[in-house]
């Protein structure tokens, strides 16, 4: 790193600077390392980089942080998020995992196109622009008790930090309208449900609410993954009474009723009321 600090320092030109980070299969540094390794003033470099934004050969999701676009994503004005997630959540100084949507097209999930970079942190952090796409962050107020739930995945640039399956399931109910309702979550519960390990789901389960593990239950059971459905069912009815909780809160009790205004279901088991029966994408 010092011979090529020493190098670069020579050259003093920030694009040499990205050229030769590129080389070293990075896409993302802060202003102090370019400052270190390249010998501009603060004002020049702000100049340089202002100019290469201008024309997309580099992006700043933060403040400070900056994104080289390589040539074959100069259409797309950025690289994928996965190329430097993990660098920009070091950045930002929070714990993080990629989950939701994304987690769920990550572990084979295939009926929906993801069209946001969907993060959950223990901040309440803005969305991000990243040319075509947006990295769209959740909050989750403790992280500590899900950490053993996430997965380290390889990407093009290192690695990223990517919600189990088990973990993805209870957040898709959860963050339910990050993920397009429970049609849509039932949807990718197609997909993932075989791929759930009961006892794992049953051991993250007690770190979310309860209605949300009902919810899952219910659905899962809906869907036939009964060996899961009952690892969850067993570890929330050790616990005093349940009480009934609506499968979508969000349905006004007025919009989707049978003619006689009841609802389509009680599901006893969980104590899930069922307004509309999940509709499955085919």
């Amino acid at each position: 790193m010092l011979n090529l600090n020493m190098m670069l320092k020579s050259r003093a030109s920030l694009p040499d600077y990205l050229t030769h980070l590129q080389a070293g299969g990075r896409v993302s540094f802060t202003r102090g390392e370019a400052l270190e390794a390249v010998r501009l003033s603060d004002a020049a470099f702000l100049k340089s980089a202002a100019r290469l934004r201008r024309k997309h050969m580099l992006l700043s999701p933060r403040h400070g942080f900056y994104v080289v676009v390589p040539p074959q994503f100069l259409s797309w004005e950025a690289p994928p998020p996965s190329w430097y997630i993990d660098d920009l959540m070091r950045h930002e100084g929070r714990p993080y995992y990629v989950g939701l949507l994304k987690a769920a097209e990550l572990h084979g999930a295939t009926h929906h196109a993801v069209m946001e970079f969907q993060v959950v942190t223990d901040r309440q952090l803005p969305k991000i622009r990243a040319g075509r796409s947006y990295i769209v962050f959740y909050f989750r107020k403790e992280m500590e008790p899900v950490l053993s739930a996430v997965e380290r995945r390889k990407t093009d640039t290192g690695s990223m930090a990517v919600s189990s399956v088990e973990l993805t399931c209870l957040d898709l109910i959860r963050y339910v309208h990050g993920a397009g309702g429970f049609d849509a979550v039932a949807t990718v519960l197609v997909d993932l449900g075989e791929k759930i390990d009961g006892e794992k789901l049953a051991l993250i389960a007690p770190h979310f609410e309860r209605a949300t593990v009902q919810r899952l239950g219910y659905l899962l059971d809906h869907l036939g993954h009964a060996a899961a459905a009952e690892a969850l069912h067993r570890q929330l009815f050790e616990q005093s009474s349940v009480p009934w909780v609506k499968l979508d809160p969000a349905r006004r009790k007025d919009k989707i009723v049978s003619t006689q205004g009841e609802p389509a279901e009680k599901n006893a088991r969980w104590r899930v009321v069922v307004q509309h029966l999940p509709e499955i994408d085919e």
